[in-house]
């Protein structure tokens, strides 16, 4: 059936059986081809991550990087030397096994932790870069915005989100926002592909796939959201006292919507920026 065959003829036959053998080759080639070159993409795209995020944790302040377990009042003095990646950290297993974390005190109402009139589920866990992971059905990951990071950006001018099919990985982009001409970087709290994108108007952000299985133990949850607020509290009122504006709570003691609107004159693309961790 092929030309180098003894006995082989050009008969209409044997060129149909040699299209036909040609084209699946073709098909397979290309389709190897196509794998191997997304996959290099995507390698490509995850060392640039990391590096970026690398980089970015380098310049963050010192008060910044602080170890989680320093923020909930455990360990007195520890800079994170894992970049806020709690899964490689044997510390972090360690006092996770021996059940070390402190209890702090909440003002608990119902499923919500409530303090400066923000609202924190106690159903999901925290990224320190101000999203919010939720379980949702199908194995997959619900991702969204919390109510401190709400309230001092208010309603963005744009959202510029990920096409689904995209591949997140943790501390790597997952969308950016804009607001009177600054553009927001979020990072992205966990690893997986984008199966649904939702917006400012909607009660979710991203519908994420984990690619490894789930693991969220670099998540904040429990007594250290209160803990971790407080700090963002703390590192938010520093900011606006440098820019000689102290930080304005409303009646009640909560904080503001929208801080950009209230104080037009602040350099917001310096003070959210630090807050989202983008030096």
């Amino acid at each position: 059936m092929f030309p180098w065959v003894f006995g082989f003829t050009w008969q209409t036959g044997n060129l149909v059986f040699l299209g036909i053998f040609y084209s699946v080759v073709a098909v397979i080639f290309t389709t190897l081809i196509v794998a191997a070159w997304r996959s290099v993409r995507n390698l490509n795209a995850d060392n640039l991550n990391d590096i970026s995020w690398y980089d970015d944790f380098a310049e963050l302040p010192a008060s910044v990087k602080v170890c989680r377990h320093v923020v909930s009042g455990e360990l007195q003095n520890r800079t994170c030397p894992n970049r806020f990646d709690c899964r490689i950290c044997e510390l972090h297993s360690k006092l996770t096994l021996e059940n070390a974390i402190n209890p702090l005190r909440l003002n608990v109402h119902g499923t919500e932790y409530s303090f400066f009139g923000l609202n924190m589920p106690a159903d999901r866990m925290y990224h320190r870069g101000h999203t919010w992971v939720k379980r949702g059905h199908g194995g997959t990951l619900t991702v969204g915005l919390d109510d401190f990071a709400e309230r001092i950006i208010g309603k963005p001018d744009l959202v510029a989100l990920p096409k689904i099919g995209t591949q997140l990985e943790a501390n790597g982009t997952g969308w950016f926002f804009e607001k009177d001409g600054t553009r927001i970087r979020v990072l992205s709290p966990v690893d997986g592909k984008v199966v649904a994108v939702g917006g400012s108007e909607k009660d979710f952000y991203l519908r994420v796939r984990p690619k490894n299985g789930i693991d969220l133990r670099h998540l904040l949850k429990g007594g250290e959201i209160y803990a971790w607020i407080m700090q963002e509290m703390e590192r938010l009122e520093k900011m606006l006292s440098s820019e000689k504006i102290g930080l304005s709570l409303a009646d009640g003691g909560e904080l503001v919507n929208d801080l950009p609107k209230n104080y037009p004159e602040v350099d917001w693309d310096n003070v959210l920026g630090e807050m989202f961790l983008e030096p």
